[in-house]
């Protein structure tokens, strides 16, 4: 491996990997209980999936594993699941909206409980892309959202195999047939080879998500079980409850939003504070508050009649058929989905616009009036004059800021750099971080400083009102991601595809 000593390669991002006292001393009994057992095992852990490394790894693998992870993310669903809306199949949206929300939600709850580390780097050559690598290791966000979704679709699948079509017969064929209806096999909705091929593609995508992140050294053994275990349980609670909260949604009356809106607030509030500055709060933050304006619209649009019976036009043209056909239904597809999410750009800028300068002042003046909550690692409004323009929450979603390079780690220390190629391409490179004795290996390990983990100094002061050192998070940003993403949930189930079919393109293909 290609070894690039400068000290400009190197850049701390590691989390959890602080002195076990800090730990012990900041969490609770019980988080600093279960950070100790999921501990315990880590560095053989650690060992086993090095031997693995080192035995099977190539650069084709490399690259198909790191880029497959892409799929497992959160903003791979959230650019997805408009396009769902988009052309109609929207039961099929509200159902991955919760499944996907919850798993988020639950794995990023336990995260910043317990702070536990990702396996260590080295023995464990640690590939990434993105900006994961900055979150807990246990339990894999990956493993869930990739397992409770594979088992939705297998749901779907499974229903759409077993449930006939509705046939008519003509009198003619009524007369003359020698087998009563009841002998007749039924034709279901999809084939039997089109049900097997399906069920192979989700158990393929959902080994290429739960292995990629042992490969890639991202996650051990218990993170990917317990976030395996995570993601079937939230499929089984859905299955459970998904129609009665559904059912409830269109029946009820003004009680729905005066129990959404508090109810996600309060799952907001109540996430726990990590020890270091853990960004899956703010991906929290951001599903709950898209489950909060689908939950909002389902009940707006089934009350006042835009329920799912006034979408009866279908897209003009045909996906495949004649030239002209083609031409038709394809060019409305391409604008659907480009007016759609230019729409949803467009309500990212001008909410984040809007919420920087209303909150704060707002913030500032209730501070005088009664204490604010406070969380650790956001600066309260009265530290701040104006949220600068690159802080906070982005114009565009994060998946258009991923980074076009592999990056491998070495316990927080990046080794990686971009190098464009003529093709514009990001290549990788690495560091020699192979198996190294134990000795070697804790010799490697970087100093602990104020740089990592982003507020080890004063970890047990009051924060009060003070900006720690590193610290880049405002209080504003918490509820401009709420309002900002609420907003892309009331548009992407509700106001867009009413939009569609009112001025003719229809949601149906």
């Amino acid at each position: 491996m290609e070894s690039y000593g400068g000290s400009d390669d190197i850049q701390v991002t590691a989390i959890g990997i602080l002195p076990d006292e800090v730990y012990n001393r900041t969490l609770s009994w019980w988080r600093a209980g279960i950070r100790r057992l999921v501990k315990s095992s880590l560095d053989w852990e650690s060992n086993v999936i090095a031997n693995m490394q080192e035995r099977i790894r190539t650069p084709f693998l490399d690259r198909y594993f790191v880029n497959t992870s892409s799929l497992g993310t959160h903003t791979f669903f959230m650019t997805m699941l408009p396009a769902f809306c988009f052309f109609g199949y929207v039961e099929i949206t509200r159902g991955l909206i919760i499944v996907l929300s919850l798993g988020v939600y639950v794995t990023s709850f336990v995260k910043d409980s317990v702070c536990s580390p990702r396996p260590f780097s080295p023995p464990v050559t640690r590939l990434t892309i993105g900006s994961h690598h900055l979150e807990y290791g246990f339990p894999s966000t990956h493993c869930t959202n990739s397992v409770s979704m594979a088992l939705y679709f297998f749901t779907v699948l499974r229903r759409l195999h077993t449930t006939p079509v509705t046939v008519t017969l003509s009198e003619s064929v009524l007369q003359n047939a020698t087998h009563s209806i009841q002998e007749v096999l039924p034709q279901m909705m999809i084939s039997q080879t089109t049900y097997y091929l399906g069920c192979m593609i989700l158990l393929f995508y959902t080994f290429s998500i739960v292995y990629g992140r042992l490969y890639t050294g991202m996650h051990s053994f218990t993170d990917c079980t317990i976030g395996v275990l995570i993601g079937v349980g939230i499929w089984g609670l859905f299955e459970l409850c998904g129609d009665a909260v559904d059912q409830w949604l269109i029946t009820a009356g003004w009680i729905v939003p005066a129990t959404v809106i508090p109810f996600v607030l309060l799952m907001v509030h109540r996430h726990p504070e990590p020890v270091d500055d853990c960004p899956c709060f703010e991906d929290a933050i951001a599903f709950m508050s898209v489950v909060m304006g689908h939950w909002l619209t389902r009940w707006y649009t089934s009350r006042y009649g835009f329920d799912d019976t006034f979408f009866v036009s279908t897209m003009q043209g045909k996906a495949i058929g004649t030239v002209l056909e083609m031409w038709t239904w394809w060019s409305i597809a391409v604008a659907k989905m480009v007016i759609g999410i230019l729409v949803i750009f467009a309500w990212r800028i001008f909410a984040k616009f809007m919420c920087h300068h209303i909150l704060p002042p707002t913030f500032r003046f209730l501070a005088q009036l009664f204490t604010l909550p406070h969380r650790r690692f956001y600066t309260p409004a009265t530290d701040y004059t104006n949220v600068p323009t690159d802080k906070g929450l982005r114009a565009f979603p994060s998946v258009l800021d991923l980074p076009g390079m592999i990056t491998l780690e070495a316990d927080g220390v990046s080794t990686a750099r971009i190098n464009e190629s003529s093709q514009g391409q990001a290549q990788m490179k690495q560091r020699a971080t192979g198996r190294s004795s134990s000795s070697k290996a804790e010799s490697e390990k970087p100093q602990f400083n104020d740089r990592v983990g982003l507020g080890v100094t004063g970890v047990d002061s009051e924060l009060g009102g003070r900006k720690e050192p590193g610290v880049s998070h405002y209080d504003a940003d918490v509820l401009t991601k709420v309002f900002v993403y609420c907003g892309i949930g009331i548009l992407a189930t509700g106001v867009i595809p009413v939009v569609f079919e009112v001025i003719g393109w229809g949601l149906w293909p």
